[in-house]
């Protein structure tokens, strides 16, 4: 923490910040407008992070892991939910309750998830907390989900958690109507991991929406909720209202609530909720937000407005504007954590903060991989994500000629992912990744066909070849000496062709 200047030679820490609502930023600024009778917080007067994890290179360990995915893949996936705690909390009751050992900041919303839970956890750890980040879906290895101090956690000491866990696991198994899912036994084994380690602070990423997710087992003293789109609606809701309503289960009593702008009736059932657990609110727009920043080489230098004050000359390594208001969101709820704005008044040492955001990466997102020609990897998966990539595309890179390689899931709204890089990509080829759940290459085309129209659609089922072919496509005419490659639809499409390109 920094040492306050004398009381009379503070500015006004309001002066000028009506302003930040407008500022660096296309999303709904309508937050202004919203009366909420919570209380608000505003303040008057890490270590760099580990690359996707590779295949662990010993023979009998990645045998071991294997096994363990393999028996992990017998259960619920992912995609297939009963919408219940029960089974979650029957485990951390035969475990002991681990996840009550440490503090933890839980994060929802639809997009940015992953990102500003990265951008926590390094600056948590750059102020020398030991952290534990669980976060998902992985891009490439299932280790990456659960991480201590900053790294995924290694493949023996993952194997070694689940067999320390499955026991008690089988026992939950054996007294509940439905097994625990995929996802559950994670959750599980990252609370297990966590409070062995032991860690300061937990940042956990919900899977799908809030009040049912598995991660729901915490009460974090500070609850994020990134901005919220429609995804999943079959599951959450088909508004964002309805959504927020889901999403909105992870606020607790007393908790500190850190907002990115929501769209109007999404922000109104939030703050409703924080209302009535008696939660502190902080909005992106009003109590925190962007005060300026400018493209620079390799990401972005920001200046941000956090509870306690200003923060100028933050350098961030990622690109877009998305990214710098993630970079916001994640300040606050760090400040917040450690009690900026409520019972200090002092913003946090800005030179740690810079280093912490210095030092970020969020592998998948915006990721350059290969050069001549640019190959880029983006996890954008849903409408709100693929506007939000296409516009930092659009800042970052001066592409001459973009080739977009898209697969997608076929349980996502492909023709409006697809309809938002329109503009954007000269030709498009359509592709399928690996899982159960992508959509079929020739259904996929047929619908870019009616987006892009046919002479600018090419079909290559087989990832390896669409990556060949987009490549062939950046490079087919001398005069386009700027083309690139956007890999994109899915973060398995993305996880995969990372592999296929020599990266992890």
């Amino acid at each position: 923490m920094s040492d306050l200047p004398h009381e009379n030679d503070q500015p006004d820490p309001l002066d000028g910040f009506d302003d930040i609502v407008d500022a660096e930023t296309t999303r709904d600024p309508d937050l202004a407008v919203i009366e909420a009778g919570s209380r608000t917080l505003r303040t008057q007067g890490g270590p760099p992070q580990a690359d996707v994890p590779a295949r662990p290179e010993d023979p009998e360990v990645d045998k071991a892991l294997r096994e363990v995915e393999a028996e992990l893949a017998t259960r619920w996936g992912e995609t297939k939910l009963e919408p219940s705690v029960s089974r979650i909390s029957a485990l951390m009751d035969v475990l002991g309750e681990p996840q009550r050992s440490y503090p933890s900041i839980h994060i929802t919303g639809t997009n940015g998830k992953t990102s500003t839970a990265r951008m926590v956890e390094a600056l948590l750890g750059a102020f020398e907390l030991r952290t534990g980040r669980y976060t998902s879906p992985h891009v490439q290895s299932i280790t990456e989900r659960i991480s201590l101090d900053g790294a995924p956690i290694s493949a023996e000491r993952f194997i070694e958690t689940y067999q320390d866990v499955k026991p008690y696991v089988e026992m939950v198994d054996a007294r509940q109507e439905y097994r625990l899912s995929f996802f559950e036994v994670l959750t599980g084994m990252a609370y297990a991991a966590f409070a062995d380690a032991p860690v300061d602070v937990a940042v956990v990423e919900v899977g799908m929406g809030g009040s049912w997710d598995a991660t729901n087992v915490i009460d974090g003293d500070v609850a994020v909720v990134t901005p919220i789109a429609l995804d999943h609606t079959d599951r959450l809701g088909e508004t964002p209202a309805e959504i927020a309503g889901e999403k909105s289960g992870i606020i607790k009593q007393d908790a500190t609530v850190i907002l990115a702008q929501q769209p109007v009736d999404a922000a109104q059932v939030l703050l409703k909720k924080a209302v009535e657990v008696d939660a502190t609110v902080a909005r992106e727009g009003l109590e925190f937000g962007v005060v300026a920043r400018q493209v620079a080489v390799g990401g972005q230098l920001l200046t941000l407005r956090g509870l306690g004050g200003e923060y100028p000359e933050v350098y961030l390594p990622l690109h877009g504007p998305y990214q710098a208001h993630n970079a916001a969101v994640a300040l606050a709820a760090v400040e917040a954590f450690f009690g900026v704005g409520a019972q200090r008044a002092e913003s946090l040492d800005i030179d740690t903060v810079r280093k912490a955001f210095a030092a970020v990466s969020s592998p998948g997102r915006l990721e350059v991989v290969r050069r001549s020609p640019t190959i880029v990897l983006d996890a954008a998966h849903n409408p709100a994500g693929a506007v939000a990539t296409a516009e930092a595309v659009g800042e970052a890179f001066d592409f001459s000629r973009l080739i977009g390689v898209v697969g997608a899931s076929g349980d996502k709204n492909v023709r409006g992912l697809l309809e938002a890089f329109e503009p954007l990509f000269a030709e498009v080829v359509v592709t399928q990744n690996s899982s159960h759940r992508a959509m079929d290459a020739d259904e996929l085309a047929a619908i870019a066909v009616e987006v892009f129209g046919e002479e600018r659609v090419q079909v290559e089922p087989r990832l390896p070849d669409a990556l060949e072919a987009a490549i062939t496509l950046a490079e087919e005419e001398g005069e386009y000496a700027g083309g690139g490659v956007l890999v994109t639809g899915s973060v398995i499409t993305v996880g995969e062709a990372r592999l296929l390109l020599g990266r992890g």
